[in-house]
């Protein structure tokens, strides 16, 4: 029989699940987990092989589409829901409001603020991962491709360029590449050590999903610091729920939601 998510003898408090995977939702799952009032847990997607252990209970594995949330939500009365997927976690997120919407459960989504442009910065704005492989252009290239494992196997398309793949996984399959050097790591990745990341495989351009926050950023800062071109995935539009940029807005958000009258100082 599987584990309980949540505590079966604290009924009276709140429960709240975390649709998590960022640093930020980790963050949300320290605080909370330090709050008796709430009874909190996290579900991860298990696209990483070995995450990280969570401060708060912690879930596995999809839920079979917003059907199959939106079941889980109800049936574990489910009182508020967060959605604090990566910001490229599109499908996640519309399923998530979805579910939250058929089962009305309240939902809000913590989504950290896209980089910006910056003085410097020589980005190339595209819409999908499969433009950014367009946008490499014919002539070869040292390429560092920086956008997680799942998509990385657009480039089989360009086989002239010659690729640096960082990811927190193995890609798999192996790309199809006559030249690839894999690097696997996991964040946070500060700026210099990123400078001598690129000074050492002659990095040429960059290949990034604008993910935002600052664990990853140091990429970013080091092409602008090196002049190096840096080909921007951007956000699609992001699922029509309201949403929060930072953990202590998360906090007074719940606060709101679900505290008594009387502990809001109403």
């Amino acid at each position: 029989m599987a584990e309980a998510l949540f505590d079966m003898s604290a009924m009276d408090r709140p429960r709240i699940l975390i649709l998590g995977g960022t640093t930020e939702a980790r963050q949300l799952a320290e605080r909370l987990a330090a709050d008796s009032r709430y009874d909190a847990a996290v579900s991860l997607a298990g696209r990483t092989a070995d995450p990280r252990p969570q401060p708060l209970p912690t879930r596995l594995g999809g839920f079979g589409g917003a059907e199959g949330l939106a079941a889980f939500l109800k049936a574990e009365n489910v009182a508020l829901l967060i959605d604090a997927t990566h910001p490229f976690a599109a499908r996640i997120s519309q399923n998530a409001a979805a579910a939250a919407e058929a089962t009305g459960t309240p939902i809000f989504a913590l989504r950290r603020p896209a980089w910006e442009l910056e003085r410097g910065d020589r980005w190339t704005r595209v819409e999908s991962v499969a433009e950014a492989v367009s946008a490499l252009g014919g002539a070869p290239r040292r390429v560092f491709l920086a956008i997680g494992r799942q998509e990385a196997f657009h480039f089989e398309k360009a086989p002239q360029h010659k690729y640096i793949v960082r990811s927190v996984d193995p890609v798999t399959p192996p790309l199809a590449l006559p030249d690839v050097t894999a690097i696997l790591a996991s964040g946070p990745f500060a700026e210099a050590d990123e400078i001598d990341l690129f000074e050492e495989h002659d990095i040429e351009i960059v290949v990034a999903k604008n993910s935002g926050g600052t664990a990853t950023y140091g990429k970013i800062a080091a092409a602008r610091k090196l002049g190096i071109e840096v080909i921007m995935v951007e956000r699609h539009k992001p699922a029509d729920v309201s949403s929060v940029g930072n953990c202590d807005e998360a906090l007074e958000r719940i606060h709101q939601r679900l505290s008594p009258v009387k502990d809001r100082g109403v």
